[in-house]
């Protein structure tokens, strides 16, 4: 098929690329250079070029905790508008099937754990993410919305925390994963990290999601949104501790209680997404950490110098 892949050229959108050209598809990549998808006029050019039997959006503009805060308004805005900005495209140009990767940051930020899909409307999202927890979480309303009306096919997935090799590890912007592995690896004395240490999240490898992603483009065709997750609770602590063993890290870890912690715990409930179309995740942790953390020392440094 004819597949687009906006956010192609990401971490998440690369790594969907090579799976799907590997499949045989002929791939159209949508790269925010190319093409800025805040934009309307920019959407439509997208979609004429690529005239896309199969779309997967992935174009996001998102960090972890410190970004999130510097850039509320922005990401409210442009994950809003891109995820508009798509539907309406798709709804014009009529693919087959429009794959959506949300965000584990759309749930409350109270919620039972393991996060079942029906707790996603019982409360308002972590205050540190919500902005863009909640633009995201508006797109699943439009597809909803547009698969009622206009009968677009629309799979809206819910990814846990994503992190493997060709992460962003720009210690500015990347997510927790990536800022302890380049923290420790690049650190000879003390690493100070934000919060106490005592949030939980979960962790899904890259490889994995791609799975997940394609699976649901081959076999779901439902209106509701579905997890993509391990099922596996990880502190932060522990999390530390074991990049700090994998890594060699002999320094100090300080934990910077006067920093915000961000949600209290997330792990999801991916009984759904086994259920509809026979996704489950592959990766242990550990081992993912291992490739990951192989990735950064032989790939980043040439990545930074370029």
């Amino acid at each position: 098929m004819r597949a687009l892949v906006t956010g192609g050229g990401g971490f998440l959108g690369s790594r969907l690329v090579e799976r799907l050209e590997a499949d045989g598809h002929d791939v159209f990549v949508g790269r925010s250079r190319d093409y800025d998808l805040t934009s309307m006029e920019a959407a439509a050019r997208l979609f004429d070029d690529a005239r896309p039997e199969l779309v997967f959006h992935l174009a996001a503009e998102v960090g972890g905790i410190g970004a999130n805060r510097a850039n509320p308004g922005r990401y409210w805005f442009a994950n809003l508008m891109m995820g508009a900005h798509v539907l309406e495209q798709a709804r014009l140009h009529g693919p087959q099937k429009l794959v959506v990767a949300g965000t584990v940051c759309s749930y409350p930020k109270f919620t039972a754990v393991p996060f079942n899909e029906d707790e996603l409307w019982n409360g308002f999202p972590e205050e540190t993410n919500a902005p863009y927890g909640v633009a995201k979480k508006a797109i699943l309303v439009g597809a909803q919305a547009y698969r009622e009306q206009y009968g677009v096919r629309t799979a809206y997935l819910l990814p846990a925390n994503l992190y493997g090799p060709g992460d962003n590890f720009d210690l500015e912007t990347s997510h927790v994963i990536p800022a302890l592995i380049r923290k420790m690896v690049d650190s000879k004395g003390e690493v100070v990290l934000w919060g106490d240490g005592s949030p939980s999240r979960e962790f899904l490898y890259v490889d994995d999601c791609v799975d997940g992603l394609v699976l649901a483009a081959e076999r779901y065709d439902g209106a509701q949104p579905v997890n993509l997750g391990t099922g596996v609770e990880t502190t932060i602590r522990e999390l530390a501790e074991t990049i700090a063993d994998l890594t060699g890290f002999e320094g100090e870890i300080v934990w910077d209680a006067s920093m915000p912690n961000g949600q209290p715990r997330r792990s999801l409930d991916a009984s759904r997404a086994a259920e509809l179309f026979g996704f489950r995740a592959r990766t242990p942790l550990r081992e993912g950490l291992e490739r990951t953390i192989a990735w950064y020392r032989t790939q980043a440094p040439a990545h930074a110098a370029r």
